[in-house]
């Protein structure tokens, strides 16, 4: 009895306060958990691979309703979001459930019969290696384009939209995905409306390949009175092209192109299930967690993704570069993860795990977890793709007045937003240069925070000598595993103008300290991989603290963000191979360490 009163106690700390009447204060916000990125049947790569599920059906599942997965299971959330946005590919978008209708004449386009027919992996697989070579064509003449199909389709999306937002109990963006991908190097983004209203057709890669152009559009809707953002996703698989030091026709970055691009991207998906894009062992190869759910190829392609340039982090200290050369800083952006299902239902659980796209990876065997009845012809035993490399996340969070579209959205572009790789762990993150004593110990604590200093996505502005300090608080996902460490990760510019990263834990389980190498001693945190149970006594609750840096210098430019893990437990893979009595995939990692990354602060 005395565990659930603490627990209530702290959870009770991260709800709003009682709302006050006139202007909004900041120490309300309720931390919200979100859907960003999904897929329905009016997506090509969603339905060519099984799913019928609607937009109607992901705003359902969404709110904690059961709806069907393609291969006939159910699916189902363990609690339901607070919000969500179905972002259906604009490309094509609606045009192969159209292909089923005799009288519209896409049902006759050569790549029609093929689509209809498809009902095995291989036969699937097959149709859609004919119709993926078009998204890296920039032909406006592309005759499986039909605005007519395509405005219905955006139509239905936008209407399930308006119709399944409830302010204040359920909020849904009108939303879409565009799709460039030049030599299948990722240069996706979605793009989400603040409001209840979008053009009659939203901007797609057959429109422009180049993402500037994208931008463009998204200016001239705001001057209409119609504010856009757009995510970059995967970057991970765009081979260097996301985070690059040049614009799109090779020219150099300048102030007018970073403003453009932070203005229009103020936020990225940095976890989803095709990967985590927070770093590379290559480009960090002193954090020991930096090679976490490493997805190493380019999208829809068995060719590997370069790291440099294809990662956050490094895409944070390009960032303080650029701006000490007088160019701004277009990679001044908060984070956000999100799942990018291609069933219309997130999958967000290592042990209820359905993967992404629907038919053709939907059991152990055909996502590659679990060897094959019979071996492959070269006498490998698991499916031959890459399905095994992707993971089972993640979700968006968000600090917001109110669970309402405008609020959601305005955190977002002020980047008070976090993203995990699934469990709705909890995360607060305030700098200041100089706290009130005790600060994290005061009934009033966050109320004193937002005043002191500023919050994740914020930037701090020092006077004098004196070192910035960081108020980090986390709790865990109650359905999930418990905390093991905060850590906090820091770039900087050195003297001669080049980048360097650190990382520091700042907070441990079990009362313990970092040592001075600033690493938590080990907690013992283990993992029966036998039956999946892990331990439960090392773990905490919820970890604290007030750290301040003590390598500053005086002028030092630098960001500071958080990561938070939970203790090892199964994944998704483990799972599967412990459901068919058989030893874990030997390639794959047995264990996961869940996580989440807080926006940084940038201290100048």
């Amino acid at each position: 009895m005395k565990k659930r009163l603490i627990s209530a106690v702290f959870a009770a700390l991260f709800l709003p306060l009682a709302t006050a009447q006139g202007a909004e204060k900041p120490e309300n916000r309720e931390v919200l958990f979100g859907e960003t990125h999904l897929h329905t049947l009016l997506s090509f790569d969603s339905y060519i691979f099984g799913n019928r599920n609607t937009p109607d059906d992901a705003y359902r599942y969404a709110k904690g309703e059961t709806i069907q997965h393609p291969a006939g299971f159910d699916m189902t959330l363990t609690d339901p979001l607070d919000f969500q946005s179905v972002t259906d590919h604009a490309i094509y978008l609606g045009m192969l459930p159209a292909m089923h209708d005799p009288k519209l004449e896409v049902s006759k386009h050569p790549l029609s019969l093929n689509i209809r027919k498809a009902k095995t992996q291989a036969e699937r697989l097959a149709a859609f290696q004919q119709l993926f070579p078009r998204l890296n064509k920039s032909d406006k003449r592309d005759d499986l384009v039909d605005e007519k199909i395509m405005k219905s389709a955006w139509a239905k999306i936008i209407e399930a939209a308006n119709r399944h937002n409830e302010p204040g109990k359920f909020t849904t963006l009108i939303g879409y995905e565009y799709t460039s991908g030049p030599q299948n190097q990722n240069l996706h983004r979605n793009v989400f409306f603040r409001g209840d209203k979008a053009p009659s057709l939203p901007f797609s890669r057959i429109m422009s390949p180049n993402p500037e152009d994208l931008w463009a559009w998204m200016d001239g809707l705001r001057e209409k009175g119609m504010d856009t953002i757009a995510v970059p996703h995967n970057s991970n698989g765009s081979n260097g092209l996301m985070f690059m030091k040049k614009k799109w026709d090779g020219s150099p970055m300048d102030m007018d192109y970073a403003e453009t691009r932070m203005r229009n991207e103020p936020i990225v998906e940095m976890t989803q299930v095709k990967g985590d894009s927070e770093t590379h062992p290559l480009l960090s190869p002193n954090d020991e967690f930096a090679d976490f759910e490493t997805m190493p190829f380019r999208i829809g392609a068995w060719v590997e993704s370069q790291p440099d340039g294809s990662y956050v982090r490094q895409a944070y200290l390009r960032g303080l570069e650029m701006a000490a050369q007088g160019k701004g800083n277009p990679y001044r952006f908060g984070m956000i993860g999100a799942s990018d299902t291609h069933v219309g239902a997130g999958a967000f659980d290592e042990d209820n795990y359905w993967s992404k796209v629907g038919l053709v990876d939907s059991n152990a065997r055909l996502r590659g977890s679990v060897p094959m009845e019979q071996p492959n012809p070269d006498g490998t035993a698991y499916n031959i793709n890459n399905f095994h490399t992707w993971s089972a996340s993640g979700l968006a969070a968000v600090w917001a007045s109110s669970n309402t579209r405008g609020d959601i959205f305005d955190a977002m572009r002020r980047k008070e937003t976090y993203a995990t790789t699934g469990p709705r762990i909890k995360l607060r993150f305030f700098a200041s240069a100089d706290f009130s004593r005790n600060i994290e110990n005061r009934a009033d604590m966050v109320k004193r925070a937002y005043r002191e200093g500023v919050s994740m996505g914020g930037d701090l502005t020092l006077k004098g000598r004196r070192a910035p300090e960081f108020l980090v608080w986390a709790m865990r996902d109650a359905r999930s595993y418990g905390l093991q460490r905060i850590q906090i990760v820091k770039g900087w510019l050195k003297a001669d103008g080049a980048s360097a990263e650190k990382v520091f834990d700042v907070a441990c389980a079990g009362g313990k300290k970092p040592g001075r190498d600033h690493r938590c001693p080990d907690n013992g945190g283990t993992v029966d991989v036998k039956t999946c149970k892990a331990s439960a006594k090392t773990s905490a609750g919820e970890l604290k603290t007030v750290w301040q840096d003590p390598e500053y210098q005086k002028g030092q430019q630098a960001f500071y963000y958080v990561r938070v893990l939970e203790n090892p437990s199964c994944r998704w893979s483990t799972w599967d191979a412990l459901r068919a009595g058989v030893p874990p995939r030997p390639d794959v990692a047995v264990t996961v360490q869940e996580r989440a990354y807080s926006s940084p602060i940038w201290v100048n």
